[in-house]
């Protein structure tokens, strides 16, 4: 139940086998090993002390890889930022979990050096890069750190905080959720046993590893001793060539990402001989885009997983052989599959009680994946872990054979290629135009996103604003992923309860009808 461990584990028993590919950089297990215990070592120079947090704000890359095994080593707590964030959100997660030392790559280092221009209190910035990129002081180089003499590792596991990831919160406060080692290695051990990640599988990341789903990837195959392939993000000729170049075996990706890749008009001429496992989650599957994939893809097995940030990530999955449209098996696509090794997983009502099979209610966890809470806000963790059970904020219903169906949103969260958008994130920018009286932010179906931010909003008397104008003000303010992608101007006043709640089920109600699922 140390992540660090786990780099000595395959050092030891695969020294020379290849653990992290990234286009020409190729370290086997020794040499990773050895570029850890340094990078640990340079961030103690750095003045790191156990429980110190050190943020990383930079494109998938090796060395995001070696920022979170090294900054385990070094005893730190790995704090990836989402680089999608507008500077606000990111200036929050700088200051609540008090970053001790920012990395960046070139490509977001102007956005690390305004923080800290802003006022941000980080002690350090180190720029991750190659060598021939230059860090003008007060940088510290990446590669320099690569030098230090090696630390010894610090010792941290079992209940000690490993990361902290940001995601958004229901009043517009982000949440930093702290999963510790145990939490990550015990999900690592479930993902290796469903997916037979093993020593000899080759990974491709693609998926962003500042969202826990792309993260706690790396913990797993690193613990079975697999080799780590890294491109920067998804772009499909370079996806392609590289399962073809590196005969990747398993990744893992979104909805949006598959269905630009059964866009592509020559796929069936590539060589994806190699790929074994495409493992999806996060937002909806549509039942036509799977049934191509599956068609298109003949030699490839499926994998869904549901779960949340809060249980680092995963509670369920849907195995492969359910992955299908014919014979006995058929008839779960639309579930998200049944409880992992480790996972309880139940029904409640609204006063706790237990509900049978085919009632819905809220989905409760329990087990070791769960995590310790929210960075700096205890009443918000009471709120959801309750008498020992995590408490998801999903509606959905479990079937007589142990399949959990997901069917709304109790927290109202929209997933939207892949991100967490909270609608309240949302409607605080509406709210903050002047011409904006009400507003409701939905998601909605979208072919292309699984959903879509919409927004319904009424105008304030005699006043008037365009949706592009609105559009453009939100952006000013949230990261443009969260903005909405449409907005109806609604007369009179949208749907409320009699305690004058805005009746967002009303408001999503057109948009569902007639749909198997609404969510994932």
């Amino acid at each position: 139940m140390q992540l660090a461990q786990t780099v000595r584990r395959s050092a030891l028993l695969y020294p020379d086998q290849p653990a992290l590919i990234e286009g020409d950089v190729r370290y086997s297990w020794r040499q990773f090993a050895e570029r850890v215990a340094r990078l640990a070592g340079g961030l103690v120079e750095l003045g790191l002390e156990p429980g110190d947090r050190v943020a990383m704000l930079a494109d998938n890359s090796h060395r995001y890889v070696e920022f979170f095994f090294a900054t385990f080593w070094a005893g730190g707590i790995a704090v990836p930022i989402n680089t999608r964030w507008a500077a606000p959100e990111v200036r929050f997660a700088l200051d609540d979990c008090g970053a001790r030392i920012l990395i960046a790559d070139p490509a977001h280092a102007p956005a690390a050096e305004a923080q800290r221009a802003d006022g941000a209190e980080v002690a350090q910035l180190v720029l991750a890069a190659d060598r021939a990129v230059p860090a003008p002081a007060p940088w510290v180089h990446w590669e320099d750190l690569a030098l230090s003499p090696a630390a010894a590792d610090a010792g941290r596991g079992f209940e000690d905080i490993a990361c902290l990831f940001y995601t958004g919160g229901t009043t517009g406060r982000s949440k930093g959720v702290m999963l510790s080692h145990a939490n990550l290695v015990t999900n690592s051990l479930t993902a290796m046993l469903n997916m037979d990640i093993r020593a000899g599988t080759v990974h491709l990341h693609v998926s962003p590893m500042f969202h826990v789903a792309g993260g706690a990837r790396l913990f797993s195959v690193t613990l079975a001793g697999g080799t780590h392939v890294v491109i920067p993000k998804f772009d499909i000729e370079p996806f392609l060539a590289t399962i073809e170049r590196e005969r990747v075996n398993i990744t893992i990706i979104v909805p949006t990402m598959l269905n630009r890749l059964m866009q592509h008009p020559d796929l069936e001429r590539r060589d994806l001989s190699s790929l074994k496992l495409l493992s999806y989650g996060a937002s909806p599957m549509p039942a036509a885009l799977l049934q191509r994939a599956l068609q298109r893809l003949p030699g490839v097995r499926f994998l869904q997983s549901y779960g949340m940030t809060e249980l680092s990530p995963v509670a369920t999955v849907l195995l492969p052989e359910f992955h299908t449209f014919e014979g006995q098996k058929a008839g779960f696509t639309a579930s998200a599959g049944q409880p992992v090794y480790n996972a309880e997983v139940t029904i409640r009502d609204p006063d706790g009680n237990t509900l049978p099979p085919g009632e819905i209610g809220e989905v409760c966890v329990r087990g070791p994946m769960v995590m310790k809470g929210y960075w700096n806000q205890p009443q918000l963790t009471s709120e959801v872990l309750r008498d020992g059970w995590m408490h998801t904020g999903d509606g959905g219903y479990i079937d007589e054979h142990g399949f959990l169906y997901v069917v709304d949103r109790i927290k109202d969260m929209i997933v939207t290629g892949g991100e967490n958008v909270y609608s309240a994130e949302v409607e605080d920018a509406l709210y903050a135009h002047p011409a904006v009286a009400e507003c409701a932010v939905i998601g909605i179906p979208s072919e292309q996103w699984g959903e879509a931010v919409h927004a319904e909003v009424v105008l304030k008397a005699g006043m008037a604003v365009t949706e592009a104008d609105l559009i453009t003000h939100c952006k000013a303010r949230i990261a443009g992923f969260k903005c909405p992608r449409s907005i109806h101007f609604k007369e009179g006043e949208l749907p409320k309860s009699g305690a004058g709640k805005i009746l967002k089920t009303d408001l999503r109600a057109p948009f569902w009808q007639d749909r198997q699922r609404a969510v994932n």
